[in-house]
């Protein structure tokens, strides 16, 4: 592959902007599972509109309201189409007693002081075949007011006139691509990926704007990925089809309240960050995590186990297209155990099975399902060793460190899209988090972990709890 020289980006900045990734092709799942949209979906965008004038006709406000910005959106087959979005609402400048069908024409006020922002999740149910929309849900929360300084970057008319944005932009590009050592096959793929990368800053000031917490966000090493590209590159779309989990047993409950805070890397529980590189294989990491932690917590000794292992002999899984912790644990079992990092070193794509009984360093005698509620995730946490866990990524492509808390609104507990390990948990500042391992690499995020808010069950962490038993 011929690396595109950085002094190239410059010749590509015109095009790049010109470059059209088209919609982007919705992720297949099981029927009646919830399936993610592209913004520009035709369907999600008649479903937009419909409820953009339903939310009208019930407001007091004087002036049409517009959606301004779709920023996540889904949809669920259930006799009928069953759409779920969250959208960006702004004030315009046309008076309630225009036509709402003519608010395409509103254009918004130009005062940032007099947007008035909010974030609404609409859903919205579809009956193609009866030509009939349904409103089932309205719920919105003001935004944080804008400021001069998230004005989105324009977009130049020419490379021989660089606005200031557009430098700004050229020089944060530069500077990516030679951290993360990136090189690409052609200048027609330099200008895609500009493009990409400007419209995940766009992105990336959004999720700042809406931040609850303390957590920054900006280029991270999947800045060039599409939205699409990460989630079928990094993410598993099986955790939110909670028709394929297979029942665990109830874990007993803790027998002591929670401590105000532990953290099982300070007690040798936890192997280094791991990298699941560009595989799908979450699941795996999440699970021999805590393997690893019950093992020390039994033996004494912490081994890092073999993630490669599932990805090539578990049967019930998907290797790099995705996998259930709860099939992870049975496969384990059959298996007869796990074999250490080093016996069998992670590729990053599907092999032949090469497992060797005699090489098992670490087995495992059952798995159990921890409770929903976050202080009795805690309690056993402290009790028992790190823990198996899901959660719904929304907020993660381009995490840097702080606790992130986004809006729960943005962050469906339902539909959880990437596995983890909790190892820990505290507050800082006050504010309660959960310390979570993740598998990207120490490169990502706070050397490799991300810090979420912990005690609203955002973005589903509370719901797929789980551990192996060791007896």
């Amino acid at each position: 592959m011929h690396s595109v020289c950085v002094c190239l980006i410059l010749a590509v900045f015109d095009s790049a902007f010109g470059v059209d990734d088209g919609p982007a092709a919705p992720m297949i799942g099981a029927p009646g599972a919830m399936v993610r949209l592209s913004e520009s979906d035709p369907g999600v965008l008649k479903a937009v509109r419909f409820a953009e004038d339903r939310y009208n006709m019930g407001s007091n406000s004087m002036h049409v309201r517009r959606v301004s910005r779709v920023i996540s959106a889904s949809k669920q087959v259930v006799k009928g189409i069953r759409y779920s979005m969250t959208v960006e609402i702004g004030n315009t400048q046309c008076k309630k007693t225009a036509e709402l069908s003519l608010s395409d024409m509103c254009d918004f006020v130009p005062e940032l002081n007099k947007l008035k922002t909010e974030v609404c999740l609409f859903e919205v149910w579809d009956i193609p075949w009866q030509n009939k929309y349904t409103l089932l849900k309205q719920k919105c929360q003001p935004s944080v007011e804008p400021q001069e300084d998230r004005k989105v970057v324009s977009v130049p008319l020419s490379v021989n006139k660089l606005t200031q944005e557009s430098v700004q932009l050229l020089t944060q590009f530069k500077d990516f691509m030679e951290k993360y050592n990136r090189s690409y096959s052609s200048q027609e793929e330099a200008a895609r990926r500009l493009h990409i990368f400007q419209e995940n800053m766009k992105t990336v000031q959004i999720l700042q704007s809406l931040e609850q917490g303390s957590a920054e966000y900006g280029v991270t090493k999947f800045s060039d990925f599409t939205e699409d590209e990460f989630r079928e590159v990094y993410l598993n779309p099986l955790l939110s089809q909670w028709t394929l989990q297979r029942p665990l047993k109830p874990a007993a409950r803790a027998s002591n309240p929670p401590p105000a805070s532990w953290d099982w890397r300070e007690h040798g529980a936890v192997s280094d960050v791991k990298n699941q590189g560009m595989c799908g294989s979450c699941w795996a990491f999440s699970v021999t995590g805590n393997i690893e932690g019950q093992w020390f917590l039994k033996s004494g000794k912490l081994l890092s186990l073999s993630e490669q292992e599932l990805v090539d002999c578990d049967s019930l899984d998907q290797a790099c297209g995705g996998g259930l912790p709860s099939n992870a644990y049975a496969a384990i079992e059959n298996l007869g155990g796990l074999e250490t990092e080093t016996d069998y070193s992670y590729t990053g794509h599907k092999q032949i099975c090469e497992f060797s009984t005699g090489k098992v360093s670490a087995y495992i005698n059952n798995s159990v399902e921890l409770p929903k509620d976050e202080n009795e995730i805690a309690a056993w946490l402290a009790e028992n060793g790190p823990v198996s866990a899901a959660l719904n990524a929304f907020a993660m492509q381009f995490y840097r460190k702080g606790i992130s808390h986004p809006l729960k609104i943005l962050c469906n507990p339902w539909m959880i899209d990437h596995a983890v390990l909790l190892v820990g948990y505290g507050e800082r500042k006050g504010v309660p988090f959960w310390a979570i391992k993740n598998s990207w690499g120490e490169d990502y995020g706070e050397q490799g972990y991300y810090y979420l808010y912990r005690g609203k069950g955002l973005c589903g962490i509370n719901k797929m709890c789980s551990s192996a038993v060791v007896n």
